[in-house]
């Protein structure tokens, strides 16, 4: 009947955008024939994964509502962004390879030759909607259009914090590549981006760029935007290798032993770009503490230091209990602790893995007493210099 529309066409019509659009056709059959999909969702490696909070209710909540820990969750002035413009990221990198952190999980790699820009996330706010969901605690350190030409937009996976609608839409009228795992490809259709233009992969799948190849390997985490999960887009970690260089972006993970894995088959790297903030003991499967952060960093090196580290995943939206600075404080001692160089650049601050290294903590000026009980479980405990009070609480130093 002409001007019907079904109940479910309705409820489409109601979808938020941000939502984007679940997988189908062709793109559901390659899905479906996945080596890692199977009882009808994608299957994490090491086990199935708790998504969910784990532990007391009441205790999360608590966790979140007191107002000690709330006053801890929020830096007490502004975060310091460093003014980075346009000529700053016109120069080539003298070394081939330059890294630029532009918070969260958005990074800038310029790596020989070619631009690769990593999660990029320029909302005002992770979330479907402009006026709720976790806030930015800096602003965007410089404009999207001032990057300048990107080749490539890797995307980790499709929660809010790494896939953002409105910046997708900024570079939807580029004509940047998108490489993104599988199933992702749908939202970036829905939203403008021409299927020419996805390279969408599997685990273990590799896509080259110019001179670059590009491989979705594995992690330990879970997807979904909308109200009903069906887990039907992939999550993944980045290996992108060219010529000279060679970096990984570890999206959000669980720690695993399969970083090992993906060390001794594509490393060792130049550059890590680890996940280490919005970790909790409610939900221990799905993301890192700095001390795993170390650790991941260390088995994709075959098991001793070398390259750079880059925490990332901290400093830009509160989205765990935990003080906002805490993991930058950790990531330093965890880093000493195991003789691993560790940068700490302020968003939007350039830097070249082999040339001078950001490693100032310019975090400890905007934050209150951070409780150190991971110095009690042994990290760089009976450090020389540090007083027994010391391991328990760091303040403004």
């Amino acid at each position: 009947m002409a001007g019907f529309r079904s109940p479910s066409s309705g409820l489409r019509a109601l979808r938020p955008e941000a939502f984007g659009a679940d997988p189908s056709g062709e793109r559901m059959a390659r899905i479906r024939r996945s080596p890692h999909f199977a009882n009808g969702v994608f299957q994490n490696p090491g086990g199935t994964a708790r998504t969910r909070p784990s532990g007391s209710t009441s205790q999360l909540a608590k966790s979140y509502l007191d107002r000690q820990a709330r006053a801890r969750r929020a830096p007490a002035g502004t975060i310091p962004v460093h003014p980075t413009t346009v000529a700053d990221l016109s120069r080539p990198p003298a070394t081939g390879l330059r890294l630029t952190w532009a918070g969260h999980s958005s990074v800038l790699a310029e790596i020989d030759g070619q631009r690769v820009l990593f999660d990029p996330v320029w909302g005002e706010r992770c979330s479907p909607f402009p006026f709720a969901g976790p806030k930015r605690l800096h602003p965007v350190p410089l404009p999207l259009a001032a990057l300048g030409p990107v080749d490539v937009v890797v995307i980790s996976h499709d929660h809010y914090d790494h896939l953002d609608l409105p910046t997708i839409k900024a570079l939807a009228g580029t004509d940047t590549l998108f490489a993104v795992p599988l199933g992702v490809g749908a939202h970036l259709e829905h939203w403008g981006v021409p299927a020419d233009r996805l390279r969408e992969l599997d685990w273990h799948e590799s896509t080259k760029i110019g001179g670059l190849t590009l491989t979705a390997t594995p992690a330990r985490h879970f997807c979904g935007r909308a109200l009903r999960n069906t887990q039907h887009t992939l999550w993944a970690s980045w290996v992108v290798a060219g010529p000279e260089h060679r970096v990984y972006h570890s999206g959000d993970t669980g720690y695993f032993d399969g970083f090992k894995d993906i060390g001794a088959a594509h490393g060792p790297f130049d550059a890590t770009m680890i996940q280490v903030g919005a970790y909790s003991e409610f939900w221990p499967d799905i993301h890192m503490t700095p001390e795993e952060g170390v650790r991941t960093h260390l088995d994709l090196q075959g098991g001793r230091p070398g390259g750079v580290l880059l925490p990332i995943h901290w400093g830009t939206f509160n989205l765990a209990p935990h003080a906002w600075a805490e993991p930058g404080e950790w990531m330093k001692d965890a880093g000493e602790q195991a003789g691993q160089p560790v940068v700490f650049p302020r968003p939007g601050e350039p830097f070249e893995p082999t040339g001078e290294l950001p490693v100032e903590a310019w975090w400890r000026s905007l934050s209150g007493p951070i409780a150190r009980p991971w110095r009690r479980a042994g990290i760089a405990e009976g450090a020389a210099g540090t007083s027994k009070g010391d391991l328990d609480l760091a303040g403004e130093r």
